[in-house]
């Protein structure tokens, strides 16, 4: 993979605003039904030990899952784990079963997990998000993804702890793992439409790199089809098909991920707007609230209160030790 890709691959991932929720870490014995939650959000399962089934209610097929694989949803996708491959009946798949249990590693047949939701904050993380499927599974005996291991036995270790509260470190460390995954997926997998097939294209890899150094320059449809020496009309059809969106639409939503970094980073509106090629504040404030789903300044107002409450959590993680 060249290393532009890889650096534009690292670009995109660093606009994903990701909110990481641990839901509970221990083992089931017996007979259990894991669910999510009652709204089925966006989340994870993490098999620490043993193995299990997940039911997907609009498979047929279950899926085995055993110690060192990975479930990451993206989307609400309505699912179950439960230690038999056979479903049960339609009418409990939202019902929860059975107890958990701290890790102890002596019980025969039990199965470790640890579970939790995603919230992804803006609209920008949703376009980044929308090339994957509903849901990734990672094996652990997957090479391409060797480099996972490391961060999942650091998070079988931090889940045996014997702590009252979980290990904050869980997750952060499935932060990390969800992130890594996501990367490696995009540089390895070919994705046939979207941001990250746009990475992947030796044709606009080197024009999506322009408009990111570049983006307060003008840059019409006639401008990007020059740089990536097509006529007009085969770069519009072109890209459109790769991208997934037409380049002018495409262009907005690479301003407007440079423009949420600024943001974060303390930049005013006005000085923000420049940086990204609009003249009108109005104007870039409308787009923002169009691609990010807020206002510039209710998301750098929440984006602020967001990290200030983070920063708050560890400190009260790093007190409690």
């Amino acid at each position: 993979m060249r290393p532009s890709t890889d650096n534009l691959a690292n670009w995109l991932l660093s606009s994903l605003e990701l909110q990481t929720t641990l839901f509970h870490v221990g083992q089931y014995c017996g007979m259990w039904r894991a669910v999510p939650s009652e709204h089925m959000r966006a989340g994870f399962h993490l098999v620490l030990n043993g193995h299990c089934w997940m039911h997907l209610l609009e498979q047929t097929e279950s899926i085995p899952l055993q110690r060192g694989d990975a479930v990451f949803f993206l989307r609400e996708t309505l699912h179950y784990l439960s230690p038999n491959e056979t479903p049960d009946n339609p009418a409990l798949c939202t019902v929860k079963e059975g107890s958990m249990a701290p890790i102890d590693d002596s019980v025969a047949d039990a199965v470790a997990l640890a579970c939790g939701f995603f919230n992804f904050k803006s609209g920008l993380s949703e376009m980044l998000l929308s090339s994957f499927p509903d849901y990734l599974i990672i094996r652990a005996d997957n090479t391409e993804l060797a480099g996972t291991r490391t961060i999942f036995d650091l998070i079988i270790a931090e889940a045996k702890r014997t702590d009252e509260q979980p290990s904050p470190l869980i997750v952060r460390l499935t932060d990390i793992l969800f992130f890594y995954v996501l990367r490696q997926m995009a540089l390895t997998q070919t994705i046939s439409a979207g941001l990250w097939a746009v990475v992947q294209s030796p044709e606009f890899a080197k024009l999506l790199e322009a408009m990111i150094k570049e983006p307060d320059k003008p840059w019409p449809v006639e401008a990007m089809a020059d740089f990536s020496h097509m006529s007009r009309a085969t770069f519009f059809k072109r890209f459109s098909k790769i991208a997934g969106q037409p380049p002018n639409l495409f262009l907005a939503m690479v301003r407007m991920k440079i423009a949420a970094q600024l943001l974060r980073q303390g930049s005013s509106i006005t000085q923000t707007a420049e940086k990204v090629g609009y003249q009108s504040e109005s104007a870039f404030s409308k787009v923002f609230k169009k691609i990010v789903g807020q206002q510039p300044g209710a998301y750098q107002r929440a984006r602020n209160k967001f990290d200030r409450q983070s920063n708050l959590t560890e400190v009260l993680s790093n007190h409690s030790v």
